[in-house]
């Protein structure tokens, strides 16, 4: 199955946001947009170009744009709301929490440029609190899709899940290797490659680097079964329990701290329900600096080849 994963090229994740945006502009009238000053970055001119009524633009005022998504979601409109996602938590965690989260209202939180990934802007702007952050809040689902077809294809099917939702996607040119026009279901992982030896569980653009990873252990006899789990909340608890009860040990990767990620949610439910040997390829309890994208990755631990180790330390501990 590692095989059929193949690189067709490269697009950044916030084009898909882009994408599926104005595609489901398209099919739900009730779609409405909100961006604080960040259009371009975003990738949301075409659905302006095509329904300017139905978007909003804030300018530098997120904590405001928050509050006029949840009055729009009272009058039964759908809003997305559009920012770097820094600003689409740190920045507005109040109005998040007592606006959206307390009176679940049906927002959309779109977030880009997530992670180290964000590259040269640096420590200021690489949050890698947010999934911690937005799990905690009652209500809230978080999704994190690894490449562009995913992530247009998440865009389009939160328009259907009522409730508020998060969903992280990044800046840079990425591989794009789940199929073009997929079906996304919220909160159901993907076994992207079946293995006996470990399992390894990642999302976003980790998900990527968990195949590479994956790929150059099954030639030194290593078998992963490889999980994208694109939505963190609400947690496919059955895809991995499944799967670590045959493999016995995991490790998880993600672009975010190791506190609060997707690791310790995995960690928690294995600690409830089948307590075995799990690593974490994550940030250890820093900030980021400005840098080359996946420069950054290898600095802080997230590279191919920390994956590749955190699998040999889990299949060690179980041994």
């Amino acid at each position: 199955m590692l095989d059929q994963l193949i690189n067709t090229g490269s697009k950044a994740t916030r084009d898909g946001f882009g994408a599926g945006l104005y595609e489901i502009g398209k099919l739900n009238p009730e779609v409405v947009a909100l961006c604080a000053d960040l259009v371009g970055s975003l990738k949301m001119e075409a659905f302006i170009k095509d329904f300017p009524e139905r978007f909003f633009q804030v300018g530098i005022a997120e904590a405001n744009m928050m509050g006029i998504a949840a009055g729009l979601a009272t009058s039964g409109k759908i809003p997305y709301t559009g920012t770097f996602a820094n600003f689409s938590t740190g920045r507005v965690y109040d109005q998040l929490r007592q606006s959206i989260a307390y009176s679940d209202k049906n927002v959309k939180v779109c977030a880009s440029h997530a992670g180290l990934t964000l590259g040269e802007d640096g420590a200021t702007h690489q949050i890698l609190e947010d999934i911690g952050m937005i799990k905690m809040l009652p209500g809230f689902a978080v999704i994190c899709p690894c490449d562009y077809n995913q992530t247009k294809a998440a865009t389009m099917a939160i328009a259907e899940h009522y409730g508020p939702v998060y969903l992280r996607f990044g800046r840079p040119n990425w591989p794009v290797f789940t199929p073009e026009n997929q079906r996304f279901e919220i909160g159901k992982a993907q076994v992207l490659s079946t293995g006996a030896d470990i399992s390894l569980i990642a999302t976003g653009h980790m998900v990527w680097q968990a195949v590479e990873a994956a790929r150059a252990l099954a030639a030194e006899g290593i078998s992963c079964e490889v999980i994208n789990v694109h939505t963190i909340k609400p947690l496919d608890e059955e895809t991995i329990l499944d799967s670590v009860s045959k493999t016995k040990c995991v490790v998880s990767a993600e672009e975010h701290q190791r506190n609060g990620g997707l690791g310790e949610s995995i960690a928690g439910l294995l600690a409830r329900r089948l307590p075995l040997p799990i690593e974490f390829v994550a940030v250890n309890d820093s900030f980021g600096e400005s840098g080359k994208p996946m420069e950054l990755l290898d600095k802080y631990g997230l590279g191919v080849p920390d994956v590749i180790a955190a699998v040999k330390r889990a299949l060690q501990r179980k041994s």
